[in-house]
């Protein structure tokens, strides 16, 4: 995987570039996502959830994103403190700065876990950075109210291998 500093030349942007029938402005916009991901289930570690999302971004047209597995345990046991900290050892701020979006892959979006979750975490931060937010969960229990709060575009939902890359294929199609 290429370092996260790294931006596709502007020829390179072009020929990534979606051909759905809009354009999009090449010049100073990096089409690089980051996907932060925790993980997803025992069998699926944030990893391997995060790789399968690229997967479909590539597929899709772009370029080999900025993957950024977060090595958290049970989100539900974390707290707020210890997801900053994570956030701040893997210089998340500057990998988000450097994106066009950031997917945020978490097993499950609820409004009673949300405070001090990674999601609301990334998405607080990508909301006050400017950047465009996504979410792809196992279980989506989140209210239109509470999604628009996160101010995420959209919330995909994917519970496997082949359901997160087919989640990213769609991203690669949105954003």
């Amino acid at each position: 995987m290429t370092q996260h500093s790294e931006r596709p030349s502007t020829t390179e942007r072009a020929a990534a570039a979606p051909a759905r029938g809009r354009e999009r402005p090449i010049v100073g916009i990096s089409w690089r996502l980051l996907i932060a991901c925790a993980p997803f289930r025992a069998r699926l570690g944030a990893g391997a959830a995060a790789a399968a999302i690229a997967r479909g971004v590539q597929a899709g047209g772009l370029p080999e994103p900025d993957v950024c597995a977060l090595p958290l345990g049970d989100q539900e046991g974390e707290d707020g403190e210890h997801v900053r900290r994570v956030l701040h050892e893997l210089g998340f701020d500057e990998r988000m700065r450097d994106a066009r979006a950031v997917i945020i892959g978490v097993e499950r979006l609820e409004e009673r876990t949300l405070a001090g979750s990674v999601a609301f975490e990334i998405a607080t931060r990508a909301r006050q950075g400017g950047v465009p937010a996504y979410a792809v969960t196992a279980a989506n229990a989140l209210e239109r109210f509470d999604a628009r709060i996160l101010d995420l575009q959209v919330i995909l939902q994917a519970q496997s291998r082949a359901a997160l890359v087919a989640a990213g294929l769609e991203l690669a199609g949105l954003v």
